[in-house]
């Protein structure tokens, strides 16, 4: 991601390429998000979009390759339903969910 989101040093994604995958999230955000739910301080729940788990999928992977302290879990139930997406983080990264969570918020 970048340093407003992740501290630098548990970000292992080349800095050159971090505000493509954080304009990415914004996308996703901006494109599909439906629902923010804090389930707690460490989880969050997102509701996107109906058709948008292949989408959520391959972006979360790649988060997770170079973020490897988030937890991602996808959940597409029966077509024409939303999709859903967990995320968590152990208590010393909910600095950044809380950042994830605020960007998530402020979509158009």
């Amino acid at each position: 991601m970048n340093a407003t989101w992740v501290p630098v040093d548990a970000c292992v994604l080349p800095t050159a390429e971090q505000p493509f995958l954080v304009a990415e999230f914004y996308g996703l955000f901006a494109d599909a998000l439906q629902d923010v739910r804090r389930v707690a301080p460490t989880h969050v729940v997102l509701t996107l979009a109906p058709g948008s788990a292949d989408r959520v999928r391959e972006l979360v992977d790649r988060e997770s390759d170079c973020c490897s302290f988030f937890g991602f879990e996808v959940t597409e139930p029966a077509a024409g339903e939303p999709v859903t997406l967990a995320i968590t983080v152990p208590p010393a990264r909910t600095g950044v969910l809380d950042g994830l969570v605020r960007r998530a918020e402020a979509r158009p």
